[in-house]
């Protein structure tokens, strides 16, 4: 059935599809979750982990658990993905998550987030995705391409088993199954404890499930497909920068997965905040400057790029397929934004006193 699509309408039109798909069911599921790595971060940094971390939890482990067990059926090979068949830079996972992880609590969200909130009509949240876009394609092509090259030089890892958690730590698929299937039981049930609704910890664990459809669909197409077709997942900050060059630069615009998913990920997120009420306009105030909310997009645009993803793109897509850099670039953001959370309050703490 598959192939018949792709002789009709072709592999990119296919592609752009699934990403429009993968975009819809994770922009639904991440506004109606309240899917955010930094609240989960700032609640984790303040000694009370809560309600943001089990949803975080459930969506991480829920992509973990399916894309690892669809691996394990052998439905799923990832083996080829740039994440694991490329060679990594361990010191851009490094240097790039920390720097991701101070810009996502200097902009009050990560790339994914503030996507999802341009939807409902955060004018900072537009603002401050359009500087992360323009920075991360100055650090892809730009002049700020030579300071990333450099950095990623620093420490490198090659591509295949040395990128490879599994095969680095001699782990056993289904054990690893059978842990992660563990920990998202556990991450529900904190969830509860923490009176989380069960529709947004529904909605979580779609958000997961998300990250998997995208892997699933790519890799379906490229096993049919007579063109080299990437398999690829959720990620967001490559995929946006591709769309706004796109729109900007060419009249003639070839799909691809990325140029389905952002547009998705729009849309999906503007009608449940449109059947919630939540769409309304909210611009930079007193509280919120501006100032901060550039700094925290650029840092993001440029750690993006420099880590081999943003905080979904690593985190979520690279983490559920045991990338080496993909962990290590998490863990670092994790590390970062709880790092300048605990400064900015304690600078906010002497201030008022």
């Amino acid at each position: 059935m598959l192939e018949a699509v792709i002789d009709r309408i072709g592999d990119p039109a296919v592609i752009c599809a699934a990403g429009l798909v993968v975009g819809l069911i994770f922009g639904v599921a991440a506004l109606q979750s309240q899917f955010c790595l930094r609240a989960a971060a700032v609640e984790v940094a303040d000694g009370r982990p809560g309600p943001r971390l089990a949803i975080w939890q459930v969506a991480f482990f829920a992509a973990l658990v399916t894309v690892q067990l669809a691996t394990m059926g052998g439905v799923l090979d990832t083996g080829e993905a740039r994440q694991l068949a490329a060679t990594g830079s361990l010191s851009g996972a490094i240097i790039g998550g920390l720097m991701f992880g101070a810009g996502m609590i200097l902009a009050r969200g990560c790339v994914s987030r503030l996507l999802v909130l341009s939807a409902t009509g955060n004018l900072r949240a537009i603002v401050t995705g359009l500087v992360v876009t323009i920075v991360a394609q100055a650090a892809l092509s730009g002049v700020l391409s030579p300071v990333r090259e450099n950095l990623a030089l620093i420490w490198t890892v090659p591509g295949g088993v040395g990128r490879s958690v599994m095969a680095v730590m001699g782990l056993d698929v289904r054990v690893l199954v059978g842990v992660a299937a563990l920990a998202f039981l556990a991450a529900i049930l904190f969830g509860r404890h923490q009176r989380v609704p069960v529709s947004e910890l529904a909605a979580a664990a779609l958000v997961g499930v998300a990250v998997f459809a995208g892997w699933l669909l790519t890799h379906a197409v490229a096993q049919v497909s007579f063109e080299v077709t990437p398999v690829q997942s959720v990620t967001f900050t490559g995929p946006s920068t591709d769309t706004l060059m796109a729109l900007v630069t060419s009249a003639d615009v070839r799909p691809s997965f990325g140029l389905g998913l952002v547009p998705g990920v729009f849309v999906g997120a503007l009608v449940v905040s449109l059947i919630k009420g939540q769409a309304r306009i909210q611009r930079f105030e007193a509280d919120t400057p501006m100032e901060r909310y550039l700094l925290g997009g650029a840092m993001m645009g440029f750690g993006s790029m420099l880590a081999g993803g943003c905080a979904v793109g690593a985190g979520m897509a690279g983490g559920s397929i045991m990338a080496l850099t993909a962990w290590i670039a998490v863990f670092c953001m994790w590390v970062g934004a709880m790092l300048t959370h605990r400064f900015m309050k304690r600078g906010a703490q002497v201030e008022a006193a």
